[in-house]
């Protein structure tokens, strides 16, 4: 493909919930949700609940331009954020990613629902998608294998100068193509 795909349209929605495009202006909002230190215990910004460190998180989404609220469609509440990153043309790939959901909102269909809509939207664009995830955070481990991911490698990402551990899931577009199928 010769240009970038759109990595911010306009809404990405099914019946479970609805990503609208993330601005500036939503910064109070989600950070409402993002507040409860509960929502970080397995991830390596385990601080990210306090304002100052989620400020800097929610400036790098907003500057993205590829980074999402989430919502739940049946209530229309505010539950968390997501993000596509790392678009590489030559290699046909991108990574989703920089999720978070309120505890209320773990263990039901809301992951599966954002990362579908999320997969669906990129596989129009890309051959395989990755996610980068913590060594420690085994919560977010499991939701990527349950999508037909696989560790294919350990990366080191840069969090606030200091590399931080992280194991990089692939998802072939024809695994999950298969996946959604089956």
């Amino acid at each position: 493909m010769s240009t970038s795909p759109n990595l911010q349209p306009n809404t990405l929605e099914d019946n479970v919930t609805k990503l609208v495009p993330l601005r500036a202006a939503d910064f109070d909002a989600l950070y409402e949700v993002a507040s409860d230190p509960g929502i970080w215990e397995q991830h390596p910004a385990r601080d990210r609940y306090k304002k100052e460190v989620f400020e800097i998180f929610f400036q790098g989404a907003v500057s993205s331009q590829s980074a999402f609220l989430i919502y739940d469609r049946q209530s229309n509440a505010l539950i968390g954020s997501t993000r596509y990153y790392g678009y590489n043309a030559a290699e046909s790939s991108i990574g989703i990613g920089y999720t978070f959901l309120a505890k209320e909102f773990w263990g039901g269909p809301y992951n599966h629902s954002t990362k579908k809509m999320l997969l669906d939207y990129a596989f129009q664009f890309v051959d395989s998608v990755k996610f980068h995830i913590g060594v420690s955070n085994i919560r977010s481990q499991k939701a990527v294998e349950k999508l037909g991911a696989t560790k294919s490698t350990e990366v080191d990402f840069e969090l606030n100068g200091v590399n931080i551990p992280h194991f990089e899931y692939l998802l072939p577009k024809s695994t999950w193509e298969q996946n959604v199928k089956s």
